[in-house]
């Protein structure tokens, strides 16, 4: 399905309140759109917030869920870091969001940590990668859009977590920055766009620790016939700014020199409309099978502010597995 395809589908679709799921990767080059009534459990699992085409299925661990890591040497991160920072100085983007690929080791299939795991958005794709994303991208309902940008996370057992991370100033102007850039997205296809919700914070259990995350909420008006529209809306939005930065056109040239390869489905964007509100999340907290390897995709906002060895540590601590 081309992209030109994608969205005269979606647009189809939502004029006539057809039920579908969809998925787009971060290049815009693989969407995928499905009737939800055609969506086999045996190739595709998707939960929205409760909303699932999975049959709580119990899966009994077997053993502790184990994640080892084997992340990239420092001196090969620092050398991509150095890459953004340079452009960061030079004044081409204010905001880089930058990620890495950590081969990992799992105890259990990508199938079974889909039950298993614990989050806002969950994906398992024809065995293909697995989605536990805690971040929102867009939610439509009562002809509303809400967006929830997430930028900033800490141990919630470092002392006096909430504090740290509310009050860090390099944490704040990143937060700022995607709200902003967030905001101007929405005025593209809603009016009198809004944040409702500044820099609050969430908490998540994984298999390693208790996470803090800060996330903020903006919401703007539709037109009347925005059902018909969704394709275009949804596309117009693309790719999230909370995985990209800003200005979005160079940041984006910025990412695939530093990162060197594609991004494919990681922090592309999945989602369903039920025939009147959608619900959609970003894919971050990914997990890709290649060959009989695994690989975890993950990665954070760089600022001018930004220390490699902080970035680096903190790539390296949302690999994880969200559980209860």
């Amino acid at each position: 399905m081309t992209i030109t395809e994608f969205v005269r589908t979606l647009n189809q679709w939502g004029a006539d309140q057809v039920p579908f799921f969809f998925l787009i990767d971060f290049e815009l080059q693989k969407p995928q759109a499905y009737r939800l009534d055609e969506i086999d459990p045996q190739e595709i699992l998707y939960f929205f917030n409760g909303f699932s085409n999975g049959n709580n299925k119990q899966v009994n661990p077997g053993k502790n869920v184990v994640l080892n890591k084997y992340p990239i040497d420092f001196s090969s991160y620092d050398q991509r870091f150095d890459q953004v920072m340079q452009h960061l100085r030079y004044g081409d983007s204010f905001l880089t969001n930058f990620t890495i690929k950590t081969k990992v080791e799992l105890h259990q299939s990508l199938r079974d940590l889909f039950f298993i795991s614990q989050s806002k958005y969950k994906l398992w794709y024809k065995d293909q990668f697995l989605v536990f994303s805690p971040e929102t991208f867009v939610q439509i309902r009562d002809q509303k859009i809400y967006s929830y940008p997430m930028k900033g996370t800490i141990d919630a057992q470092v002392a006096h977590a909430r504090e740290i991370i509310l009050n860090d100033p390099k944490e704040r102007a990143e937060h700022i920055t995607i709200v902003d850039l967030i905001r101007n997205d929405l005025s593209q296809v809603a009016s009198d766009v809004s944040v409702t919700r500044f820099r609050y914070i969430d908490k998540i259990k994984t298999t390693a620790a208790t996470l803090l995350q800060v996330s903020s909420e903006v919401n703007g008006n539709l037109s009347g016939d925005y059902n018909k529209r969704l394709g275009d809306i949804l596309t117009a939005l693309l790719p999230a700014g909370s995985v990209s930065g800003a200005p979005k056109p160079k940041t984006l040239e910025i990412i695939r020199e530093a990162e060197g390869e594609e991004r494919g489905y990681y922090t592309g964007v999945f989602g369903y409309f039920d025939g009147k509100n959608l619900d959609s999340g970003v894919m971050i907290r990914f997990i890709e099978k290649s060959d009989d390897d695994y690989f975890y995709r993950s990665g954070g906002g760089i600022t001018t502010q930004s220390l490699v060895q902080a970035e680096y540590e903190e790539a390296i601590q949302k690999i994880y597995v969200p559980i209860d």
